[in-house]
């Protein structure tokens, strides 16, 4: 049976949280999806092998989850199959150190503030690491958060992108409601 191998880079300072106390969390990672995962700390690399080419795309996408600045416990939640990883690169919106810091600064927000209020609003996790932002969440919620890190991105007021929010939550939780019932009439 073929073996299947990919490699991935990742930033040093980010090497000891994907390997973990005492080698935990690569160790879990292993176990969770039955691949084999080889960190090069001097080289900033991250391989991973097995037989399943799904089961070390999933593992890749959990290591750049960690790599992006994630928390273990949280980067875990991609091996649940609703799941997803966004990476949004904030040089595409703009060129230059001091532009993407400012840029940074608007997703994050005064004291965390907008990067929470876009998190409570979407049931998404985000991190904001180097020049990218990421967001992990369930299709519905990842998808809502990105439109709206999108939104504030391209310039647009934090006030206008927290209405957007609002408003794709309350259609997500119609959304559910009307499945729920659709589900229960079934049964009935």
């Amino acid at each position: 049976m073929e073996e299947f191998q990919q490699g991935l880079k990742v930033p040093k300072d980010r090497i000891a949280v994907i390997i973990g106390e005492k080698g935990k969390t690569k160790r879990d990672l292993e176990d969770a999806l039955g691949v084999k995962v080889h960190v090069d700390s001097d080289e900033g690399e991250v391989t991973l092998s097995g037989r399943d080419s799904i089961m070390i795309y999933t593992a890749s996408e959990v290591v750049k989850a960690i790599a992006r600045g994630f928390n273990p416990d949280v980067a875990t939640l991609l091996l649940k199959t609703d799941y997803q990883l966004e990476i949004i690169n904030v040089t595409d919106y703009a060129e230059g150190q001091k532009a993407i810091q400012r840029l940074r600064g608007r997703v994050i927000g005064e004291g965390g503030k907008a990067r929470r209020t876009v998190e409570e609003l979407t049931d998404a996790f985000i991190s904001v690491y180097g020049k990218t932002v990421c967001i992990i969440g369930e299709a519905d919620s990842a998808s809502a958060a990105k439109r709206g890190i999108d939104a504030l991105l391209s310039g647009a007021p934090h006030a206008t992108v927290y209405r957007l929010l609002e408003k794709l939550r309350r259609e997500r939780k119609r959304k559910d409601i009307n499945e729920f019932n659709v589900r229960r009439s079934r049964e009935d």
